[in-house]
């Protein structure tokens, strides 16, 4: 597809080094530890953002800390760049390697060290995947409470390096509001623990520095998380309205009323096609947008909040008010909100946007956004966590057009701008990566990025983790 976003000059000298490097990473990694053949590097050339794509020069999946840690060694000390890869569910390319670079897949580091119920905290390897923490505790009538649409491969690492959200932030909280330690390889290969399993941790807030650092501040190994108790009950509740502006007006007006349900989620009319079509989730079909609404609680509790939900969504004209019925009703009407991805891709190529803006913007950001995308001639699906106002439009397009894929990016940019301009941000959950990195002059003032790109040279003063993403090439300090 299109290389309108460049990457950084792979670096001639590491390129020329690469048979020694490959032989001095075979001695630090036992064999299936280490891939260098160029036929197996090739499922590590992109991540979730599969418009662009870089053979790494290697890629290391260390078993351990000090596996990881001998790693980020060896790099620093002959200046080769590191890419850190969870499962490669990176919607923004965090994950895309770059020619001269090592990755670092934590694939392996894949344990549930620890659960502490006492003190309601996990202790896991960076490589477990998000749901996996959820069903360890299920039993015992816990939860972790972050849930991407794709818990059941992301993992750890990869939710702290972009502090991944899901359907339950609006009550629960990002990532940052559930991790409370971590266990971090920084770039020359010291290992330092930040936090721990107290709520909170002494002096500077590095945990939140770290979350959300998209791989440029050190390795992740190792998560304390927080555990939650099961509530009582839960029930996800479907409201239909005639329009997206309607449907957005009412979710302000839910959220202004001082009503947190657990999740507000979003579909249009073209999602909910999608969505019904491959989930059988008993959505609407008559209807221009859809809630899905949860509370949870006590019966007595779940009733009483519905109750004003209700009212104020018939403030908006609301045509459909089904609760579910059942525990199967349920799951089903999350299984169709959790595959919306998926079931996007059966008919389309897209690009999946995630920019964040106050709740009194929504119906004037959605309006817009649909102008947008009709003005280059494509379609878009909207299905995102609206209770937090971080929007998820899919721009449908062909990827084998080079023309509508250029069309599609220029839309997407464009939308991300609205985002901004209506008082918000460029990422809710899926980082920066390359796909927003030049973007980020639209958002910060030339101060603003020197200091960010100050504390992250704190860390990393050659450039080395995950060099290419986040800041414009242009204006970076000489590394």
């Amino acid at each position: 597809m299109s290389d309108a976003i460049p990457f950084l000059a792979p670096r001639a000298d590491v390129l020329a080094r690469r048979s020694q490097i490959v032989a001095d990473l075979t001695d630090l990694l036992p064999p299936e530890c280490l891939v260098h053949e160029a036929r197996e590097l090739v499922p590590f050339e992109t991540d979730a953002f599969v418009s662009y794509r870089r053979l790494p020069l290697a890629v290391a999946l260390p078993r351990t800390t000090a596996e990881v840690a001998a790693v980020m060694r060896y790099c620093h000390r002959y200046g080769v760049p590191v890419v850190p890869r969870g499962a490669g569910t990176s919607l923004s390319g965090g994950a895309i390697p770059q020619e001269d670079a090592v990755v670092l897949g934590l694939s392996k580091m894949n344990r549930i060290l620890e659960i502490d119920l006492p003190n309601r905290v996990a202790v896991v390897q960076a490589g477990v995947t998000n749901l996996s923490i959820s069903d360890a505790v299920a039993a015992d009538g816990f939860f972790y409470a972050p849930d991407p649409s794709s818990q059941l491969a992301c993992t750890i690492g990869g939710n702290i390096g972009m502090n991944s959200g899901g359907a339950h932030c609006l009550k629960y909280g990002v990532t940052t509001n559930n991790l409370l330690g971590v266990r971090l390889v920084l770039v020359d290969g010291t290992v330092i623990e930040l936090g721990g399993k107290a709520l909170d941790a002494a002096g500077y807030d590095l945990i939140g520095l770290v979350c959300g650092h998209e791989g440029q501040l050190g390795i992740v190994t190792e998560a304390t998380v927080r555990l939650i108790a099961k509530p009582e009950g839960a029930r996800p509740v479907l409201f239909g309205f005639e329009s997206s502006e309607e449907a957005g007006a009412c979710v302000a007006d839910v959220i202004a009323a001082g009503i947190i349900p657990v999740a507000i989620e979003f579909m249009d009319k073209p999602a909910i096609e999608i969505c019904e079509a491959f989930a059988h989730a008993g959505y609407p079909l008559d209807v221009g947008a859809l809630l899905i609404v949860e509370v949870e609680g006590s019966e007595a509790e779940m009733d009483a909040m519905l109750k004003d939900v209700v009212d104020i969504a018939r403030n908006h004209g609301v045509k459909t008010v089904r609760e579910c019925q059942s525990a199967t009703e349920a799951a089903l009407i999350w299984k169709g909100r959790k595959s919306a991805f998926g079931a996007t891709g059966r008919i389309a190529d897209y690009i999946c946007m995630d920019g964040t803006v106050p709740l009194s913007q929504l119906s004037h950001v959605l309006k817009k956004t649909a102008e947008i995308v009709d003005h280059y001639g494509l379609r878009v699906a909207n299905v995102f966590h609206a209770g937090d106002g971080n929007m998820h439009p899919l721009i449908l397009f062909n990827a084998n057009d080079p023309q509508d894929a250029a069309r599609a990016e220029a839309a997407g940019n464009d939308i991300l701008r609205l985002c901004v301009d209506a008082g918000g941000c460029l990422t809710g959950e899926h980082g920066v990566g390359i796909e927003k990195r030049d973007l980020m002059r639209h958002q910060y003032s030339e101060a603003d990025l020197a200091q960010q790109m100050a504390v992250r040279a704190a860390f990393d003063p050659g450039w080395l983790l995950n060099p290419s993403k986040v800041f414009p090439l242009e204006g970076r300090p000489a590394a």
